[in-house]
Order: structure tokens, then sequence, then C-alpha cells
């Protein structure tokens, strides 16, 4: 079954159709988002990279990463860890991205946003590899910084209904209990 044929059923709990149904409404009104924690250059940087990490080409509207890591940092939430390597997040963030584009003005003279699509991925790259260019870099760990906005997008990703139909994932559908448990069972809600 695909999402929009399960959502509405009994196996979904009200609170579970709830947090779904949300996550939809903020992807059509994703354009629209103001800013909350970045400063707006600072946030189409973010755009911009969530949208090299995780491509979504085929999508006519992708699902929105960006407000969420906006949101998520203007309200001051975690997920009550960090790396000891890194500053607390909001700090992480700022330096994180402002190394972005240190590493894209010496690597290319030119603005993250401004890069093609090749050079971009060659900026992300040598910030995944630990040792970029630029001052940030001296005092962040690019690794870890990558590791974590990697780690977020992703879940933000996987969190939407419309990734979890890709991989097939019927999780959601929480109500009533999971019978079928055993090597190659599926329940009918999972065919």
């Amino acid at each position: 079954m695909t999402f929009q044929e399960l959502l509405p059923t009994s196996h979904v709990s009200e609170a579970t159709r709830a947090a779904l149904t949300q996550r939809l409404a903020e992807t059509s009104q994703a354009a629209a988002y103001e800013p909350q924690f970045f400063a707006p250059a600072t946030y189409r940087l973010l755009v911009a990279v969530a949208a090299r990490l995780l491509p979504q080409p085929e999508r006519p509207v992708p699902i929105p990463l960006a407000p969420a890591v906006d949101q998520r940092l203007a309200t001051g939430k975690s997920d009550g860890w960090r790396y000891d390597a890194l500053p607390p997040d909001r700090e992480a963030y700022r330096l994180g991205l402002g190394g972005v584009e240190q590493i894209a003005q010496a690597l290319f003279k030119a603005d993250f946003e401004q890069l093609t699509s090749s050079q971009q991925d060659k900026v992300i790259e040598a910030v995944a590899s630990g040792t970029p260019p630029g001052e940030v870099w001296q005092t962040l760990s690019a690794s870890r910084f990558f590791e974590e906005v990697l780690a977020e997008l992703t879940i933000i990703y996987y969190a939407h209904p419309w990734a979890q139909d890709e991989i097939g994932y019927t999780g959601y559908a929480d109500l009533p209990a999971w019978t079928k448990i055993g090597l190659n069972e599926k329940e009918a809600r999972e065919m």
C-alpha cells in the first residue's frame, strides 16, 4: 500500500496521522518559508547544500529539508547529543556554513550558490575530507560538521511520507500491533 492509501485507514493512529499530515502541509508551504534562525543568505546556502547532499531532481516539489533545520535551531531544540569536537548546534551551523563559503571562494573564487553542481560537489567533498581550505576549519572539525549535517538532513528526509513510500516503509501504520514478525512474513498493509 502507498502512503496515500494507508494514511486514512485504521492502521494509523491519530497522533501519527497528524504528524505525517503536518509534514505534507509543510511541503506545500516550503516555497514561502521565511527563515527564523539563519540570515536569508545563509539560509539559501543551507538550501543549496541540502540540494547537493540529498538531490531530488525527480520531484516536482522537493521534500523541504532546510526549513526543519532552521526551525529546530530557532527554537533551540536538539537531539540531545553532539560531537565533543563541535560547538553547540547553532554555532556549529553558522561557522560550518560560513566555512562552506570560504571553501567555495578558495577553490573557485565564487559563492557556493553560483557554482556548477560539479563544483558544489567538490566543495562538499572538501568538507567531508576533513581538511578543507579556510580559516573556519582551523577551529571547527570539518568531517564532524559534515557528518552532523548529513545525518540531520537524512533524518528529516526519511521522516517524510514521500521518502518512506520510496523505500516501501509502512512502519507508521502503528495500529493494530504487528503480528507478522518472522522471516519473510509481511502484514497485508505491507503488500
